[in-house]
């Protein structure tokens, strides 16, 4: 664990550096904001930093936000000062820690920092063997293409690979891809002197560099400029980079993980993403199934969920009721694990009584695997019984009048989709109204 302490801290700096080491951590010092700044754009591999509340915190966050620098950030100050301690966690920071320093809740805060959104929680066969593929590959030096839909947990399982290479005492560094503007994505990947464009006030080290010797996830690479591909592939194959307005290339030895929820292959074949590029990604390929086709992941999950929100809201622990249980395995959950996720959040802070009742787990029920099941045959039935005794006649002239109300009249946009002719629709129309079947007017 790589921790900075910005700031004084009330004259406790010495207390709370020996105690981060005597927790295995190691300690970095900054005087004052920019100072921390300057540690942390230098490509460090800093995970929390620890800043005395008399700072401006709001404006150090607020800094590292514009800068998509991800780090957890903690504030430190004098017990006796709760205004300031309310202010620091509405400015952002996750933690505030009173000072003198506790070694228990500093030790506590570094293990949270060191797990935080990191947990791999499973209990279907199916994600047990995609695991098992992953710590196979794990130690290797390939490349690592993860797919899967939006929400599966892509980024977790990134993470479960690094932990398990040779480089897991190193930095992992994720960008998301679709995030980030595209104008701002290379400085972002491969850094950027002072003075290489307006606003490039100091020298801004690249991911690339951050996470040389450890891990770089791409988060959803699909959306990445064509542009950019042709850069990122050089560094891929040269393992080197360049920062924009450098002189001289840098050399850089990072693993690469990408992922995404679209079709590479289809995106190759329609010229937006580099063939050459995306044989040097797909080194190895791990799919991650839908929640829905890992059902045995469902209610571990949830019940972990239910621990993580409990505990953060300071809310007592409760279990689900069977009913609840089988509420959460009969959805088709199409956000997958982030909806799910979310599901138990709004649960566990709207259960009321000593268990979390079927009540508390709100669905839509338009995903519900029963009322999907229902509505199929329902609709089986009615198509079946509305076709009995129906004429060829009757049912052509149903879809061409439903399919003009479709269009709100437009006779035009109506013949194309039914895949006929403008006049063939307006001769059909003129027969239909003289037998005297109402016909929306013309709004060409």
């Amino acid at each position: 664990m790589e921790l900075l302490i910005v700031g004084t801290l009330e004259g406790q700096i010495g207390a709370a550096s020996k105690i981060a080491i005597s927790q295995g951590g190691h300690v970095s010092l900054a005087d004052n904001e920019d100072a921390a700044l300057e540690v942390l754009r230098s490509g460090k591999a800093i995970e929390l930093v620890m800043i005395d509340v008399k700072l401006d915190v709001y404006k150090f966050i607020q800094s590292l936000e514009s800068e998509r620098i991800n780090v957890l950030v903690v504030a430190c100050g004098v017990a006796n000062d709760p205004t300031l301690a309310v202010k620091a966690i509405k400015a952002g920071a996750k933690e505030y820690i009173p000072l003198p320093p506790d070694a228990e809740l500093i030790g506590a805060v570094l293990a949270a920092a060191t797990r935080e959104n990191h947990a791999l929680i499973y209990g279907d066969k199916k994600t047990e063997a995609v695991l098992k593929m992953a710590k196979q590959i794990a130690p290797s030096e390939a490349s690592v293409l993860l797919t899967g839909a939006s929400g599966t947990g892509k980024e977790i399982f990134s993470r479960f690979i690094h932990d398990n290479s040779k480089r897991a005492n190193k930095k992992f560094v994720a960008v998301n891809c679709a995030a980030i503007p595209e104008t701002l994505l290379e400085s972002e990947l491969f850094g950027y002197e002072k003075g290489a464009f307006t606003g490039a006030v100091a020298r801004r080290i690249g991911k690339f560099e951050e996470a040389s010797d450890g891990t770089l996830l791409l988060d959803e690479i699909s959306e990445m400029d064509i542009g950019i591909q042709a850069k990122l592939l050089r560094a891929i194959q040269e393992k080197e980079i360049d920062r924009i307005g450098g002189k001289a290339p840098i050399k850089v030895n990072t693993r690469i993980i990408a992922t995404s929820n679209r079709n590479l292959d289809e995106a190759v074949k329609n010229g937006a993403f580099r063939q050459d590029l995306y044989y040097r990604l797909n080194v190895v390929n791990i799919h991650i199934p839908a929640l829905k086709d890992r059902p045995g992941d469902i209610v571990v999950l949830a019940k972990h969920f239910v621990k993580k929100y409990s505990e953060l809201n300071d809310l007592p622990m409760k279990a689900m009721t069977q009913a609840a249980e089988n509420k959460l395995l009969n959805y088709l959950w199409p956000g997958n694990v982030r909806e799910l996720e979310n599901t138990i959040h709004r649960a566990v802070l709207l259960s009321t009584g000593e268990q979390i009742e079927a009540d508390a787990i709100i669905l839509d029920d338009a995903d519900s695997i029963i009322n999907k099941a229902e509505a199929k045959t329902a609709e089986k039935e009615i198509t079946a019984a509305s076709s009995f005794g129906n004429t060829l006649a009757s049912m052509e002239r149903n879809l061409i009048i439903d399919t003009l109300k479709h269009t709100l009249g437009n006779r035009t946009v109506a013949a194309q989709i039914l895949g006929i002719s403008i006049r063939t629709l307006r001769n059909k129309l003129k027969q239909y109204e003289a037998e005297g079947y109402e016909v929306s007017a013309d709004n060409q």
